[in-house]
């Protein structure tokens, strides 16, 4: 009794203290747990207010969900229609790759600037004049006679890779860290329904419309999301932002952030798995193991079931665990997945149902990882969240593109799937340790 009285009585102290004061002032919802040593743990979150279509607000989920994910969509919902392309254009298929591989380069270079424009402008008219670059190069892609004209409209098209960027950086304006790492596992969560179905819809337009209808399909999905974004996208950068002189002074120390390297190199080498497997997919499928093209679409689903599986459960569990014990565990995962069948590959055990189901693991740990690392790496400077948000994105995206090209020159009928697994298994051990390089750190540091 005497015990519980005590408790009692520092729970008050505590309550009465100004700090608590100003939690209540600043309307945040704190959590008070008694832990072995007596003491008493808060867990701060915000609640910030938010009305659907109310631009005094911030976004709502659905709309950061939208914004994210017409990126992926066009990223891969003209893939089924290379080959008609390729013959329409009369052109090679190596130059109609383009499309894809020099997409992902522009959006490589791109999410480098938006971050720090962003974080000087604001997010709202970045993200709504980007918006509106998509529509209108995505009419050009529609109308273009010839693959010059078509390519040109294509690059400009990456202006919608904005809307990865910024949904990121928005989640980091309107929560704190651990509160982000959950909230970005939701939308990235929505998002990853879009490859999985992007192929399916654009592969149906081609059949019964034509391939050309595709970018006619992707306007009108750019104008809803811009309607969408000007009537609910609040703005949420602080007010005046960073001006180029203020983010220029801070570079140095975002460069010289051990934990921002450990983060971005997590983030790169767990996403960078992912892109060696979409960089040798094919060849695998088809030339390894002999899969009719429905089939090889199917198994290529099994890293985004996953990833969505995965980021449910970073946005259910991110801020019980903490970003880093998250990202341990997703990076972790993927060893296991892919250390398990590069070990049955090496034993003399072929199929498909052990590399693309092991794969599974890949997505998983993937969606579990990267909404930590990510919140991780838009925290360590969070006046450069945008900043920050597009050098990690443009990581991701080149060094992903990079590990892509090298995975399928790697591969020859001879060889088998053995060089991807080895490539997309150490690649994986270097995202875990990277966070674990991160984790020492902050330990050292504390």
């Amino acid at each position: 009794m005497r015990s519980r009285k005590r408790d009692i009585c520092k729970l008050t102290d505590l309550l009465n203290s100004n700090f608590a004061k100003l939690l209540i002032f600043d309307h945040l919802i704190n959590t008070v747990d008694r832990v072995a040593s007596g003491t008493y743990v808060i867990y701060m979150t915000s609640s910030p207010i938010v009305r659907f279509l109310d631009r005094s607000t911030p976004p709502h989920i659905a709309t950061l969900i939208l914004i994210a994910g017409i990126s992926a969509l066009n990223m891969s919902i003209f893939l089924p229609s290379l080959q008609a392309m390729t013959a329409y254009y009369e052109t090679d298929y190596a130059t109609m790759q383009l499309a894809l591989s020099g997409y992902l380069a522009a959006t490589a270079i791109l999410q480098i600037f938006v971050g720090p424009i962003s974080d000087r402008f604001g997010r709202r008219p970045i993200l709504l004049g980007s918006l509106a670059i998509f529509v209108l190069a995505s009419i050009g892609t529609y109308f273009a006679t010839n693959i010059t004209t078509f390519l040109l409209f294509r690059m400009l098209q990456a202006a919608v890779a904005t809307g990865i960027v910024l949904s990121r950086a928005i989640v980091r304006d309107m929560v704190p860290q651990a509160q982000a790492a959950s909230m970005i596992g939701y939308v990235t969560m929505g998002m990853s329904l879009i490859p999985m179905v992007g192929p399916m819809i654009g592969g149906a337009i081609d059949q019964f419309f034509g391939w050309n209808m595709t970018f006619l399909f992707l306007t009108i999905c750019g104008a809803a999301v811009f309607a969408l974004c000007y009537f609910d996208q609040g703005e949420t950068l602080a007010e005046g932002g960073v001006s180029f002189k203020e983010q220029l002074r801070g570079y140095p120390e975002l460069f010289a952030s051990p934990r921002f390297w450990g983060y971005a190199l997590c983030a790169a080498f767990a996403s960078g798995a992912f892109f060696a497997l979409l960089g040798g997919a094919s060849f695998v499928a088809s030339t390894v193991f002999g899969l009719s093209p429905l089939w090889s679409g199917i198994a290529l689903g099994a890293p985004a079931i996953g990833y969505g599986a995965g980021n449910f459960i970073a946005g259910r569990y991110s801020v019980k665990y903490g970003i880093n014990r998250m990202a341990v565990a997703g990076s972790v995962l993927i060893i296991a997945g892919l250390g398990f069948s590069l070990a049955l590959a090496l034993l003399g055990f072929h199929h498909a149902l052990i590399f693309f189901g092991c794969c599974t693991f890949l997505g998983l740990g993937n969606g579990i990882a990267l909404p930590n690392v990510t919140a991780g790496l838009l925290s360590v400077r969070p006046h450069l969240a945008g900043t920050a948000s597009g050098l990690g994105g443009a990581m991701m995206v080149g060094g992903g593109a990079a590990l892509a090209q090298f995975a399928g020159s790697q591969l020859a009928p001879e060889t088998g799937a053995l060089p991807l697994q080895w490539i997309m298994f150490l690649t994986a051990v270097a995202s875990l340790l990277s966070v674990l390089f991160v984790m020492w750190r902050e330990k050292r540091v504390s």
